[in-house]
């Protein structure tokens, strides 16, 4: 309907934030894991250079954490891994909230026309 650079930019955001909660609950879920590496989602530089090339739409890339191993070979550090999944929720919360502010000032642009 209504897309703009913003709008696309919001949703490639959310989308990206989303993948970034799964490999985190992935990460968390796999803690105990032998030889697991942890995974990490990226997708602000992406995001970021298509904002600026006016489209907006970007991906997340999915990588493996290349962080020290412990003795089991596994690399995932519950702090964190907390600690990141606090940020993205919030970053998450703050996407949305923008979403539906762009959403309730086209419905009041339109209503009023």
């Amino acid at each position: 309907m209504f897309q703009s650079v913003t709008m696309n930019a919001l949703s490639s955001a959310l989308d990206g934030l989303a993948a970034r909660q799964q490999a985190i609950a992935q990460n968390i879920a796999n803690i105990n894991t032998p030889n697991y590496k942890a995974k990490v989602v990226s997708f602000e530089n992406a995001l970021a250079q298509s904002v600026a090339a006016g489209s907006g739409v970007a991906g997340a890339a999915w990588t493996t954490s290349a962080a020290p191993t412990v003795q089991n070979g596994n690399n995932v550090a519950l702090d964190s891994e907390t600690l990141n999944n606090e940020q993205t929720v919030l970053m998450y919360q703050f996407a949305a909230q923008a979403v539906n502010m762009d959403f309730d000032a086209t419905s009041t642009a339109l209503k009023t026309a």
